[in-house]
């Protein structure tokens, strides 16, 4: 009679599985807290302090208003203050010059514009910043610019403007907010695209040149609907065209350039949050989401409509495609004309 089996105990034993096990978990916890852990903590406990919003535009203006009206709903969802510091001047270069400087953990913020990262880095031959120093969080907001011109021209829409001009060639004036500003480049554009020949006079801003069009010292400007709405509502200057893919929700009978004949006419000034380069990616992605957010409140899109800008509320990586094609475009305006700033 033949004795049953035994099995082998270094087989059966529950006992020597156990190390196995244990190290496994060990190992798997020594990985998330080295590799995952930071990124983590990153995510979930940000920001636990104040955060600083530098914005380069004088209290009031549109990008003051659109940068608050985020900054106000960004304290509000993370529990945390969000101040916005301005530091005017200098075509935007002051504030970023800070910002490039500071420390990559999200506790400061640029509220950058299209002079900040598309013309400036054309237009000077040496700033003390660099567009590597800078990542891209979201952006806002387009503030596209309205082409007005003042009640006395016998122009009522883009084909009349564009005949009458090249009738009467360097004899209509355009006001801009000074040399190698994007109102500037939007008047050089517009010559180069339709063949006319206008007199560029330049201002230190969108205020006098505005007061100029009203008193009739200046035949035409580009300028945004901060500016432009309030005057064009009262009917105190005259509207041509926007210069935007989609009409503005203030101004529903004021067609896009496009629409009024004149393609390929994209021009303005956007709005949108950076963060010094190099900081953790789990807070750039917490800051997108937020932004987004707040972009899309009823409330909020209301209040950047008004102001004759769209909402966007877009990626990081549509955002930083967006800069690239713009500074293409814009690249061939400024070598055309030579324009260089100090």
């Amino acid at each position: 009679m033949s004795r049953p089996r035994m099995s082998s105990p270094r087989m059966s034993s529950p006992h020597m599985s156990i190390p196995l096990f244990y190290w496994l978990a060990l190992l798997i916890s020594f990985y998330m807290s080295v590799f995952c852990g930071p990124a983590i903590q990153a995510q979930t406990t940000y920001p636990q302090r104040a955060v600083r919003v530098l914005n380069p535009s004088s209290p009031g203006g549109g990008a003051d208003v659109i940068g608050r009206l985020i900054q106000q709903e960004l304290t509000k969802s993370l529990g945390q203050t969000f101040i916005v510091e301005n530091r005017p001047g200098a075509a935007n270069i002051i504030a970023t010059e800070i910002a490039s400087k500071a420390a990559p953990d999200g506790y400061t913020l640029l509220l950058g514009t299209t002079g900040t990262f598309v013309t400036n880095p054309l237009l000077y031959e040496k700033l003390s910043y660099s567009n590597k120093q800078f990542e891209p969080i979201s952006l806002v907001a387009d503030a596209p610019f309205i082409l007005s011109v003042h009640p006395s021209l016998p122009v009522n829409n883009l084909a009349e403007l564009i005949a009458y001009a090249k009738e009467n060639p360097n004899k209509l004036s355009v006001a801009s907010f000074g040399n190698g500003s994007s109102s500037h480049l939007a008047g050089e554009l517009f010559q180069m695209l339709t063949g006319t020949k206008l007199i560029h006079v330049p201002y230190k801003g969108s205020a006098p040149g505005m007061a100029d069009l009203l008193a009739g010292n200046i035949s035409m400007t580009f300028d945004s609907g901060l500016s432009s709405i309030p005057n064009i509502q009262a009917k105190k200057i005259r509207p041509i065209a926007v210069a935007s893919t989609t009409r503005l929700a203030n101004l529903p009978d004021v067609p896009t350039f496009g629409e009024a004949g004149l393609n390929n006419f994209y021009v303005g000034s956007w709005y949108g949050f950076f963060a010094p380069a190099g900081t953790p990616a789990e807070i750039m992605k917490k800051l997108n989401q937020q932004i987004v957010q707040a972009s899309k409140l009823p409330e909020v899109t209301q209040r950047i409509n008004n102001l004759g800008a769209i909402v966007v509320a877009n990626s990081a990586e549509d955002f930083t495609k967006q800069i690239a094609r713009e500074s293409e475009t814009w690249s061939v305006v400024v070598k055309k004309l030579g324009i260089k700033l100090d």
